[in-house]
């Protein structure tokens, strides 16, 4: 009683039986699952934590004081005021205001920098000051040259020279920049099927559909697929886009604790016995929605846990890979090819080309009936904008260099120079004795700062020395825990590393950053011998630890 309704045929009813091999021929190599990647989340220390609350505490005492200093005129109100006469509700919130005006404004140097080259391993920023604390900024006209450490360049194809690059040309030449209709009318090209059949013999799957946005592949679907009467069992630290597309669906959204599979199972076991709230029917389908590398922890989904569950309990498995695809697996087929798991266990494959790929869109792949279903009845499908020639180029330009269907093995070098960057990364920052969120194998790399005062000075430092850097602190975390994200790219030398690596440590020491205590700082001088063994060491064990 109360387990998911298989009396109502839809599109996904066919989607739990994984027998019929794909018809694209994709050979599927079935192997046990492995276990890889260690994975830590080290507490934030005590004193830490009573400290950033103490500082949230000083500014919002000062904040309200400037706040009461504006009111009586004292100080200059430089805010938009609300337009409504009294009486009328508020048209904006006042705690955004709050925050923005006095939290916000005092550091937003060190957000929404603009850039004037290619996001390659080097990067130009263009240089700003602003005379009046934050409210506005003037360009100096000069630039300065920094490491890039912030975009999602995984492997270093976001390029204006090469083959990509010339792809793209030659497509703009031929096919124009813009289709200008929905595919639904006249926007769909002979270079749309042919990136749809590539995607879906990349992944494994029988058929696939590409879209022109990213967020949108997430957030204009989910409803075409999931609706009232159906339960969503979302990860606490899923992307917006994937919050947005399960609140439009109307579906009920249960959140289970971040990789926490004891968690998960409780919430299946609960949907299957109690069924909906009040009438306690059965719930018409079941998802459980996870990511391949959530992009602000820096971890890899425990895959064959979750495809576990999702086979004991009947219920569909939506897997976003937006970071993952290209990023992981020795073929750079994602977190399905990172953990040797069968891609046909996974009911919807959904992935983006903004970061691996070097361009923009994405993709939902599965089953024919899903993908026939999508083409009818997606948002994106119906209304959005078909998907630029030049841009679908270059993602086909890049998946073939991945897939080695270029001739080469420039895919596979990429890939195996990100792993390496990766490990060797994130082994020097433990090293050094800095607390580091995530999966050993993750190329997305969160380095804990903690007070909010230290957020701004990290990366204000950070860009002194050349280094382009993202802080990310509250409300995108919680109040305690504010990083450094770093995206490694396979674009990145080592040369380059150990120079962002010397300018982290020096920064650490002078900021007090190095808070780890299963990782107390040691010296480097003889670690050179030490990383280049452990990048070329064996498959490590995954035990993922909570201190």
């Amino acid at each position: 009683m109360g387990g998911p309704d298989r009396g109502e045929k839809s599109v996904l009813d066919q989607l739990d039986s994984p027998s019929t091999p794909p018809s694209n021929g994709f050979q599927h190599h079935r192997k046990a699952p492995k276990r890889v990647g260690e994975e830590t989340f080290e507490r934030t220390p005590l004193l830490v934590a009573v400290v950033t609350y103490f500082g949230y505490a000083i500014l919002f005492l000062f904040g309200y004081y400037r706040d009461f200093l504006r009111n009586i005129g004292w100080e200059q109100r430089r805010s938009v005021r609300d337009p409504n006469p009294e009486g009328f509700v508020p048209l904006y919130k006042s705690f955004e205001n709050f925050f923005n005006w006095n939290m916000y404004l005092r550091i937003r140097d060190c957000w929404n920098r603009p850039i004037c080259s290619v996001p390659g391993a080097e990067i130009d920023l263009m240089d700003r000051v602003t005379d009046d604390y934050g409210w506005n900024f003037r360009f100096t006209g000069t630039t300065t040259r920094a490491v890039n450490l912030g975009s999602y360049n995984y492997l270093g194809f976001a390029e204006n020279s090469g083959v990509c690059a010339h792809a793209a040309i030659a497509s703009t030449k031929r096919l124009g920049v813009g289709v200008g209709s929905t595919r639904q009318e006249v926007g769909t090209m002979q270079i749309h099927h042919e990136l749809e059949e590539l995607v879906a013999r990349f992944i494994g799957t029988e058929d696939a559909v590409v879209f022109g946005m990213g967020f949108a592949t997430n957030s204009m679907n989910i409803p075409s697929i999931m609706h009232k009467g159906c339960l969503i069992l979302s990860d606490q630290y899923n992307h917006a886009s994937l919050i947005l597309g399960s609140r439009l669906s109307g579906a009920t959204i249960q959140v289970f604790k971040h990789n926490d599979m004891e968690d998960l199972e409780a919430r299946l076991r609960d949907a299957i016995v109690y069924g909906q709230p009040r009438s306690h029917r059965a719930w018409k389908k079941i998802f459980i929605m996870v990511e391949g590398i959530y992009s602000m922890e820096g971890s890899i989904v425990c895959l064959p846990d979750v495809i576990r569950l999702k086979k004991k309990y009947k219920a569909y498995l939506y897997l976003d890979e937006a970071h993952s695809i290209g990023a992981l697996g020795p073929h750079g087929r994602g977190v399905v090819d990172y953990w040797d798991c069968d891609v046909r266990d996974v009911d919807i494959m959904m992935g983006t080309f903004t970061k691996s790929f070097g361009s923009l869109g994405g993709y939902i792949a599965g089953k024919k009936e899903l993908i026939n279903h999508l083409r009818c009845n997606s948002q994106n499908c119906c209304y959005g904008t078909s998907m630029s020639p030049p841009v679908a180029q270059q993602i086909i330009t890049t998946m073939k260099i991945i897939m080695g269907a270029d001739g080469t093995d420039e895919g596979q070098r990429r890939i195996q120079q990100l792993a390496s960057n990766t490990v060797y990364f994130r082994t020097r920052l433990k090293q050094m004795g800095f607390i580091v969120y995530g999966s050993d194998d993750s190329p997305v790399v969160p380095m804990m700062l903690f007070m909010v005062a230290k957020v701004p000075a990290f990366s204000r430092a950070m860009r002194e020395a050349g280094i382009a850097v993202v802080v990310v602190g509250h409300p995108a975390t919680s109040v305690i825990e504010s990083r450094a994200r770093f995206c490694l790219s396979a674009s990145l030398t080592k040369d380059m590393l150990d120079r962002v690596l010397t300018v982290i440590d020096r920064v650490g020491d002078q900021l007090t950053l190095k808070y780890s205590k299963l990782n107390p700082p040691r010296p480097l001088s003889g670690s050179k011998n030490n990383m280049e063994g452990e990048q070329n060491g064996g498959a490590r064990m995954n035990g993922k630890k909570k201190q």
